[in-house]
């Protein structure tokens, strides 16, 4: 209804105003009909109509009833549009309140299923991360139980190493000790071989044989005297090849003392001894040669 005044607010005015100055200048024209003194003139024939007030009272109800009923039926028009209006509104706000209803519905719905959604998630989240937890602890208990068997058998390792190392310092000690033994007593035998050896004819004769071979390699010289008699030191090696000859005494000039030396390097490799036991790096000779 209010929506339906507001709409025609400006006609329904119009109307009323419109009707209003009809009613008033009726009723003024039926004033001034009744109180005016006319001035006392001379009738003028005039052919009119003469209209009881009455008359004019009764179309003047009729009018204000024309009047009444335009307006109520203006505002039976309106009641009827603002009813119509208010009926629509309630039907777009029950159509709106359903629809907002059915997507509150859906929200709710798609709400619960998002939910679930994310706590099946989680609990596949959860379940992933205690597998996942599990397994680091599975591997980690694996790689602790491998670092602890190879600890074991680095020690168990190092233990055998030490013994093996132990046994076989032992081994070698003992090897050592037998060999320095045994080195001992063959240098005790070959001392007390030696020591028979040098007390027996055999030296005195290997002796003789290399003063024979120098003299036999000897070049006498000019210079050289009835009765020389010197004395050479000579160095050997096994097999008997000189490496060095030098005449320490002599009572000869130096060209018998070069002679002999040139001799003796003549005689190498000097014949070897009858017994190893005579062999001697370092010689002294005494070379005096028969005339």
């Amino acid at each position: 209804m209010a929506g339906f005044l507001r709409e025609h607010s400006w006609p329904i005015l119009v109307s009323v105003g419109l009707h209003g100055i009809l009613a008033a200048a009726l009723v003024a024209a039926t004033l001034l009909s009744v109180n005016k003194v006319l001035p006392k003139l001379e009738p003028i024939p005039v052919d009119a109509v003469v209209i009881d007030s009455q008359v004019l009272h009764a179309a003047q109800r009729a009018l204000n009833e024309r009047a009444e009923q335009e307006a109520a039926k203006v505002r039976a028009a309106a009641d009827q549009k603002a009813a119509a209006d208010a009926a629509a509104a309630q039907a777009a706000a029950d159509a709106q309140m359903a629809a907002e209803k059915e997507k509150a519905a859906e929200q709710a719905k798609a709400s619960a299923a998002e939910v679930e959604r994310v706590k099946q998630a989680e609990a596949t989240q959860a379940q992933k991360a205690a597998a996942a937890k599990h397994a680091e602890d599975v591997r980690h208990a694996e790689d602790a139980k491998r670092a602890e068997d190879a600890k074991r058998a680095d020690e168990a390792k190092r233990a055998a190493d030490a013994r093996q190392a132990d046994d076989a310092k032992r081994a070698a000690d003992l090897k050592a000790k037998a060999e320095r033994e045994a080195e001992l007593r063959r240098q005790l035998a070959d001392e007390e071989h030696r020591s028979a050896v040098e007390a027996s004819p055999a030296r005195a004769q290997y002796i003789a044989r290399l003063a024979a071979r120098i003299q036999n390699a000897w070049i006498k010289p000019p210079s050289a005297h009835a009765g020389l008699d010197c004395v050479v030191n000579i160095t050997q090696i096994p097999g008997g090849e000189v490496t060095s000859a030098h005449v320490s005494q002599c009572n000869g000039d130096a060209a018998a003392r070069q002679s002999i030396e040139n001799a003796v390097y003549r005689a190498s490799p000097l014949p070897a001894p009858p017994d190893p036991a005579l062999f001697e790096r370092n010689l002294v000779i005494h070379f005096h040669p028969d005339e």
